[in-house]
């Protein structure tokens, strides 16, 4: 059975995704007798304990961004705690203290008025007969209760009831239940499937159960048959067929079009269940809301969905701490079905073995599988000129008008348009760029052809742009010199129109695909800034207009630096509806044009900024995550003067001992407000491997700055 059509993410155009290549089989030589199952003395196969007890752990509901793998809630305001060494040391002198109480009571230091009750209330007759016995146990009995009485009033005192509780069995069984969760009752427990069973799936969730408690089924094999049982649940599938496949494959069924059912290898904590990746621990500051304080921090798609920009210097962990995990996290969730990611970063980048991807694009290596498809995939040639005009001179636009864009786009339909309409395909870059550099012969052979076809409307769009060209304000020639910067030896075997290469197209996101797309910085700068436009611009044009938007798709740039223009900031505010979400990195600000940096921010819901940010980069996050009302204190100290005589000899007395004059001290308590987080905070009180982060969930839920610990 396939798992909501993941078995078509085999294609991309006519193109195959392909399988990851396996080792050949080596038939084995029949002069050498069978090898044991195992060496003798080696400890059995693991009978999935390990995998019953993650699945069941528990993952209560909590706040947008906690790690909620066996999270524990914790108050939204901070109990008054009093420190352990204050709490024993104030108990041990109240004990101290009632001790010499009633002491000095024994032995009679203080008199016998303590007395008096008893020989008040009790008859003469009790206290004076010869009974020994009876008189013992009448005056212990007393004493035995004025001993209660100092013992609880000092108990009270020294908050014994608090020391207990911190320190004493109650802590041991809290200690015990967190260490030794009990078993979820049957018709709840994760293992037996009880949703599978409450719909009549009896022997599929039987053969599940077993495999789970074998050892054979996998977090990446549970979060795969959930998704598909949520397209059976939406009747995408009929039941008939995923309960026969999952009899047929057990834990292996409704696989993955390449076969993986893990990656080859895997850096950062994931957990599947939730879709959450942990990148760090939120510290334990004060300036953290106590929520949170000492809480994982983990991303996932209710968050991506958001879309992320993280900004910090070179070396202040952006690849290692942020984008490999993210990376990782997605391409698990296309394993399960549960996701599309296209990753764009520099050739040689960390972001993960080339095993964990279906589709490689190594643009400018020339034993790349893959090519990249110049117009998205798309036959419109008015939709293939807006895409292209976006990643051609998008970052020339004017922020407020856009108008250099829109011009482009117009041009390059005036020439894509009766281009398709005589080959039945788009021109190459060489053929691109004769066009817009108006030679004569290319657009002579063009009307000639239009002519013989009878198509006038695209000869008067052809008429139209051979007017224009040479003349002021004409947009071809700057057209022509950014196609250039792909019209080089190194991209010669790329950006093919033909049917020669095998060119991966962001339609295919329509499908569960793991893609990773390696531009060729060195030598090739802007042709590379180029490119990553072109992706984003591709990405925010096809992802809105998928069919199935319950499969996240997000596009992860691991360096933004020239790709933020008008038109992208709009493409990615439109992300959030349709299902999908961009990752963004910068190492400053200054890489986004100043009008564009407010509306960037606002746009994307979840911001991290890293250590050593500048000041200036600093003013933006403090502006975007504004002010919050605190409680300010101001300490202010009145010299006292004294009066008498006897006051002013105690006064210098004070003062020959302490150095200081007497004071008052008066405290004043306001409500003010202030910057979360400010511009010079941000650059000089963020330490090390540390990030500021704020997150958004699709839901709207909202998360104030955190500094967040990105090695914990």
């Amino acid at each position: 059975m396939d798992s909501d059509g993941m078995r078509d993410a085999r294609g991309t155009h006519a193109n195959p995704v392909p399988r990851p290549a396996g080792p050949p089989e080596v038939p084995a030589a029949p002069s050498m007798p069978p090898r044991p199952a195992a060496p003798p003395g080696a400890p059995p196969l693991p009978d999935g304990s390990a995998f019953v007890a993650w699945l069941r752990t528990a993952r209560p509901e909590a706040l947008p961004g906690v790690w909620r793998f066996g999270h524990r809630p914790r108050p939204d305001e901070e109990p008054e705690r009093i420190p352990g060494r204050q709490l024993l040391s104030g108990a041990l002198i109240a004990f101290l203290v009632g001790w010499l109480i009633w002491s000095l009571l024994w032995n009679g230091y203080l008199g016998g008025w303590w007395v008096v009750p008893l020989e008040l209330f009790t008859p003469d007759s009790w206290r004076e007969n010869n009974d020994r016995v009876g008189n013992a146990i009448l005056w212990y009995s007393y004493y035995t209760v004025i001993a209660l009485a100092i013992m609880l009033g000092v108990a009270r005192l020294g908050r014994w009831a608090e020391v207990w509780r911190r320190y004493g069995p109650p802590a041991w069984r809290a200690t015990a239940r967190d260490t030794q969760a009990p078993p979820p009752a049957p018709e709840e427990d994760p293992v037996t499937w009880p949703a599978l069973r409450a719909a009549g799936a009896h022997d599929a969730a039987e053969r599940l159960t077993a495999e789970a408690r074998q050892g054979l089924m996998r977090d990446v094999d549970h979060a795969r048959i959930t998704r598909a049982w949520q397209g059976v649940r939406s009747g995408r599938h009929s039941l008939a067929t995923f309960t026969d496949a999952v009899l047929t494959h057990g834990s292996g069924a409704c696989p993955h079009p390449s076969g993986a059912r893990d990656l080859p290898v895997r850096q950062a904590r994931h957990d599947l269940v939730t879709g959450q990746v942990r990148i760090g621990t939120a510290a334990d500051d004060a300036r953290n809301p106590y929520a949170y304080r000492g809480a994982g921090l983990a991303l996932g798609p209710d968050l991506l969905g958001t879309s992320l920009l993280a900004v910090g210097p070179a070396g202040s962990g952006k690849t290692g701490s942020l984008v490999r995990p993210l990376t990782e996290s997605l391409c698990l969730h296309a394993l399960a079905g549960r996701a599309a990611v296209v990753v764009v970063g520099a050739a040689g980048a960390d972001l993960g073995p080339a095993d964990a991807y279906d589709v490689v694009v190594r643009i400018g290596n020339p034993d790349s599988v893959y090519d990249l498809d110049l117009y998205g995939g798309t036959t419109d040639p008015d939709e293939a000129a807006v895409v292209l005009a976006e990643a051609l001179v998008g970052d020339l636009a004017d922020p407020h008008t856009g108008g250099d864009t829109r011009r482009s786009a117009t041009v390059l339909s005036q020439l894509l348009g009766p281009f398709h309409a005589v080959h039945g395909r788009f021109p190459g870059i060489p053929e691109l760029r004769q066009l817009l550099d108006g030679s004569p012969g290319p657009l002579a052979e063009l009307r000639q052809k239009l002519r013989s076809a009878g198509q006038d409307s695209l000869l008067r769009e052809l008429d139209a742009r051979e007017r224009q060209l040479g003349r002021p304000g004409d947009v071809g020639g700057v057209l022509a010199d950014r196609v250039a910067l792909l019209d080089r030896p190194a991209f010669a075997p790329f950006f093919d129109t033909s049917g020669r290469t095998r060119p991966f197209s962001l339609k295919a996101l329509d499908h569960p695909v793991r893609v990773r797309i390696d531009l060729p910085e060195r030598g090739h700068a802007d042709a590379s800034r180029m490119l990553a436009r072109l992706v984003l611009a591709q990405f925010t044009a096809s992802v809105p207009v998928r069919e199935d938007r319950s499969l996240f798709a997000c596009l992860v740039l691991d360096d933004a630096s020239g790709v933020v223009t008008p038109e992208a900031v709009r493409g990615v505010q439109r992300l959030r509806s349709a299902g999908a979400g961009v990752v963004l990195t910068l190492r400053t600000l200054d890489d986004v044009p100043r009008p564009l940096r407010g509306p960037l921010l606002g746009a994307i819901g979840c911001r991290m900024a890293l250590s050593g940010l500048t000041p200036w980069d600093g003013q933006d996050f403090a502006e975007v995550w504004g002010k919050e009302w605190t409680e300010a204190r101001d300490v202010t100290d009145r010299q006292i003067i004294a009066e008498t005589p006897a006051g002013k000899a105690v006064h210098m007395l004070r003062r020959v001992i302490t150095g200081k004059a007497p004071t008052a001290r008066a405290v004043t308590v306001r409500q003010v407000e202030r910057e979360r987080w400010s511009a010079s905070e941000l650059a000089h009180a963020v330490p090390a491997g540390h990030a500021v982060l704020s997150l958004t969930s699709v839901k709207g839920e909202h998360a104030p700055p955190l500094l967040v610990d990105l090695r914990g």
